[in-house]
């Protein structure tokens, strides 16, 4: 089980009933309540999940350089 830190009794428990969110910048995060006075804990895991990395960009969409002036 996660452990988190519960604001209303100021100590470090066990979070109950966890779930796995994704915030809406991309963080994952766990919520879930405190077993001693039942306040949402909410703690903030690292990490962003980023989608695939598409690859360089092909040399035939890269802007074309003007011939050399005369």
């Amino acid at each position: 089980m996660p452990e988190g830190y519960c604001v209303k009794c100021k100590a470090k428990k066990e979070i109950v009933n966890a779930v796995e969110e994704t915030m809406k910048n991309g963080r994952k995060a766990i919520k879930g309540k405190c077993p001693t006075c039942g306040t949402v804990m909410f703690k903030i895991l690292g990490g962003k999940t980023m989608p695939p990395a598409a690859g360089p960009a092909p040399a035939a969409l890269a802007p074309a350089k003007p011939p050399p002036a005369k």
